[in-house]
């Protein structure tokens, strides 16, 4: 994780640092956490605090970066989907299976590890591991995502995203059917305290928006169209979730039964963004995966 900086606006009842850090950075974990406070890593008001420390209003927070398991960055040559290319950005469309980059346990075959092998040089903002990524898509979940070359690209596109200025549109195959032909689902979305590997519904969540339209209906299922308003870590897996109509296919979040080895039935079909370089608004389109396809002609009819 890169430093972060925050500043707590109190609320009426006292809460931990710990509690509080657990709730607003999703990508760490309870235990990475705990590290974070052993290293001395968090501050605030550039004191070092305890995991027990109670906030105050408008109390400035810090989480320094703490130094990661060694994982040497390897070019490999991975057959790559390029959409778009220039000096700027590289816009690729990513198959279902492919881990975006390296963590502990995916130290290579990564998307990153191929697109060094590919253009040389990715933006370093997000650092060395997270090279020129700027979003995510889900291991198990195919389609496209932008990737930078450098930061000054980077920072821009980082702050269009921010900003909900950019345009993503999801396929997905669900569970059970939609009534409605039109919806917005808004609810917050946080870590799940009864299993910190997954995120869920939870008063405590960041502010969530994910809208839907239904594309056709089946025996047992309905094909959508879904675009995001925030970009939440698992967001559409969990809203979908949340109403009772799972993504097929889906681990974590769906129906056990339903599981296969090409993961989830949702595909990031439309991307755009306006190009930090020239100003204009850009927008691709990919197919969906041919499995994809497949399990569609498969869904029973009424």
């Amino acid at each position: 994780m890169i430093k972060k900086e925050i500043i707590y606006s109190g609320t009426s009842e006292e809460i931990r640092i710990d509690k509080y850090l657990a709730e607003q950075i999703e990508e760490v974990s309870r235990t990475e956490l705990k590290e974070y406070f052993n290293q001395g890593k968090i501050k605030v008001n550039d004191k070092i605090v305890k995991p027990s420390y109670k906030l105050f209003d408008n109390d400035q927070i810090v989480v320094e970066e703490i130094a990661q398991d060694e994982i040497d960055m390897i070019k490999e040559n991975i057959p790559l989907d390029i959409v778009y290319e220039d000096d700027d950005l590289i816009v690729v469309n990513k198959p279902s299976g492919l881990v975006v980059h390296p963590a502990p346990g995916h130290t290579h075959g990564t998307l990153v590890n191929g697109l060094l092998y590919h253009c040389n040089e990715l933006s370093n903002m997000n650092g060395d591991i997270r090279a020129g990524i700027v979003h995510r898509i889900d291991k198990d979940t195919s389609g496209l995502l932008v990737v930078c070359k450098n930061n000054y690209a980077h920072r821009i596109l980082a702050e269009q995203l921010k900003d909900k200025t950019t345009t993503r549109t999801y396929i997905a195959i669900v569970t059970g059917n939609i009534s409605h032909n039109l919806g917005r689902i808004e609810a917050p979305i946080g870590r799940d305290p009864s299993n910190r590997q997954k995120m869920a519904v939870v008063p405590s969540g960041k502010p969530s928006v994910t809208h839907f339209k239904v594309l056709d209906r089946y025996r047992d299922f309905t094909l959508v169209e879904l675009k995001l308003e925030t970009g939440r870590t698992h967001q559409i897996r969990v809203h979908m979730s949340y109403i009772n109509h799972p993504v097929v296919g889906d681990p974590l979040y769906g129906v056990k039964k339903q599981t296969t080895e090409f993961g989830q039935y949702l595909h990031a079909k439309t991307l755009g963004f306006v190009h930090p370089r020239t100003n204009e608004y850009m927008e691709f389109s990919s197919e969906l995966p041919e499995e994809f396809l497949r399990k569609i002609d498969e869904l029973p009819k009424y």
